[in-house]
């Protein structure tokens, strides 16, 4: 079985491909992109990277849940769950590359790819 999970060192790689900075400066550059959304989440920020989505914490309250072996009622703690909401154009570029065949990777959002906001009863 393959695992079709992106890593750090594969965005790192990528990084290198398409800027040309070193390996260890584009796996430095991923390392403080991402630590940058991280702290911004923590702070309580919202973050909103344009063309691709936005990541923001949103609070849950306390509910009552059921096990669903028992039927018993459990309680479930209230707690902060990190939220990411892809932005129309992202939505339109996975939409057309699995229409047009599958598992081809979506052009970049922002490179020039003129792909409309996605509409109703759009994949996501």
């Amino acid at each position: 079985m393959t695992d079709n999970t992106v890593t750090r060192a594969q965005l790192g790689e990528a990084v290198y491909q398409e800027v040309g900075l070193s390996r260890n400066e584009s796996g430095d550059l991923v390392e403080a992109v991402l630590k940058e959304i991280s702290d911004a989440l923590v702070r309580g920020e919202a973050v909103k990277i344009s063309s691709f989505g936005s990541f923001s914490v949103r609070s849950k309250g306390q509910r009552i849940g059921r096990n669903p072996k028992t039927g018993e009622e459990v309680p479930i703690l209230p707690r902060k769950v990190l939220v990411f909401r892809a932005s129309h154009v992202l939505k339109g570029a996975i939409n057309d590359a699995l229409a047009n065949g599958g598992g081809q990777a979506p052009a970049a959002p922002g490179s020039g790819d003129s792909t409309p906001p996605a509409g109703p009863g759009s994949r996501f």
